[in-house]
């Protein structure tokens, strides 16, 4: 069964609970609900321990889930190219922004300065991800609420920049697709490229945006099960260390492309005093479920015109640095021709020897479409991390959950959960 209902003060209350039910043992009308961990509105391997007076949330207890991943772990065996292959799987609504937040940890650690023709791809990629990543939790929203069309809207356009990634990397769901200095190959072919990104921001995404918007942003229904639902103020946000829309929604002023700038956020970013993107951060203050939506809903049309800025300047030249040390993957037709490629390839992967690494100690981040998405690497020297650990949004913002629903009504939890956007992989990792 996805859920169980039982008295909070009666019989056979799971062993698990009993520590949240020692203060409600005579409270014989309060209920105990299991929400999840396979429930369709939980979207992903969510438990939820509910204690309910009727049908309003006196407590909500969440756990973490159970994907039992081992995502941390498997950095320390991995070295820094083969564990993009883990991380791709760590937020799996936009795989790609994770390869991208990886790099740039590793490319932090080791003093790496990036080709512009290399930033400018990935600034691209990055936002497709956040566009690809805000379209699921806002047609999920509507869909948890009633509105099946309305998740349909954005899971077609979801699709079209699957097609995208599936032509840059080979791979459609996770592309594994940067390297430390670069990417794993140039662009098959830069026109095709930039017909697809232009078809997709400047024909099917305006559309779909549009569609979406005529549907919810005045549907009287959709409105009234948002406002007021879940609120956190600013202040309560910066206590929880919230990022990304739900501390925008409530107020908070900070996103790491103007804080932190990386790549094509900030200036100079082509080493020829070349401007940042242009772009607005979206901020509301009421904190609630509709503000997170509609904060997500301008940030898809802020992507668009990052993108826009782009498309037509992708700079020329190699997508990977030519740097000291042992550190680039030689491309492959070079292996195949040349002795000193052969080499390097056979130091890199054969011969089992690495990079040629530091030892030290680096944290990068990167605002991602949930928030900052971040990876700590510790280097001993070693062909891979000694430690490599990640501060994943969806964990840090699920943990502000129990505030959000306590005092409202059993069917606003879904409404309050799909805000969150909870990565469940980002989870128990």
């Amino acid at each position: 069964m996805p859920y169980t209902l039982q008295p909070a003060g009666g019989y056979d209350v799971d062993v698990e609970t009993t520590e949240y039910l020692d203060d409600r043992i005579d409270a014989p009308d309060r209920w105990i609900l299991n929400f999840g961990p396979q429930h369709p509105a939980t979207h992903t391997t969510l438990r939820i321990i509910l204690e309910l007076d009727g049908e309003r949330v006196v407590r909500a207890t969440p756990h973490i889930g159970y994907l039992h991943s081992g995502f941390e772990k498997l950095g320390e065996h991995h070295d820094y190219n083969q564990y993009v292959c883990t991380v791709s799987r760590m937020d799996y609504v936009s795989p790609i922004v994770n390869d991208i937040a990886w790099h740039h940890a590793v490319e932090t650690l080791f003093g790496i300065d990036l080709t512009p023709r290399c930033k400018v791809i990935r600034t691209i990629m990055a936002e497709l991800g956040r566009i690809q990543n805000h379209l699921l939790c806002v047609g999920a929203a509507a869909l948890d609420l009633g509105a099946f069309t309305g998740f349909l809207y954005g899971f077609n356009e979801r699709e079209y920049i699957y097609d995208i990634i599936d032509y840059i990397s080979g791979q459609r769901f996770h592309p594994d697709w940067t390297r430390v200095g670069g990417l794993m190959q140039d662009l098959p072919d830069e026109e095709i490229f930039k017909k697809m990104v232009k078809n997709f921001i400047r024909v099917r995404m305006p559309k779909a945006l549009k569609d979406m918007e005529v549907l919810l942003n005045r549907n009287r229904i959709f409105i009234d099960r948002l406002e007021g639902i879940g609120t956190v103020t600013a202040e309560e946000a910066v206590a929880w260390s919230l990022t990304g829309p739900l501390a925008r929604a409530a107020g908070v002023k900070r996103d790491l492309r103007k804080d932190e700038p990386y790549l094509c956020y900030a200036d100079n970013w082509d080493g020829q005093g070349a401007e940042a993107v242009k772009f607005s951060v979206p901020i509301a203050t009421t904190g609630d479920t509709y503000a997170r939506y509609l904060v997500r809903f301008e940030e898809l049309q802020q992507s668009v015109k990052i993108i826009e800025q782009l498309i037509d300047n992708i700079p020329g030249g190699s997508v990977n640095v030519v740097a000291d040390g042992k550190v680039r993957i030689p491309p492959k037709g070079d292996v195949y021709g040349s002795i000193e490629a052969t080499i390097q390839h056979f130091e890199l992967f054969m011969h089992n020897r690495g990079f040629d690494t530091p030892i030290g100690e680096a944290y990068g981040a990167i605002e991602s479409a949930n928030g900052e998405l971040g990876f700590y690497v510790v280097a001993d020297g070693g062909r891979c991390p000694w430690r490599a650990s990640t501060r994943p949004p969806a964990f840090i913002n699920y943990q502000a959950f129990p505030k959000m629903l306590e005092g409202h009504q059993l069917a606003d939890l879904v409404a309050v959960l799909g805000s969150i956007n909870v990565i469940a992989a980002e989870l128990d990792r």
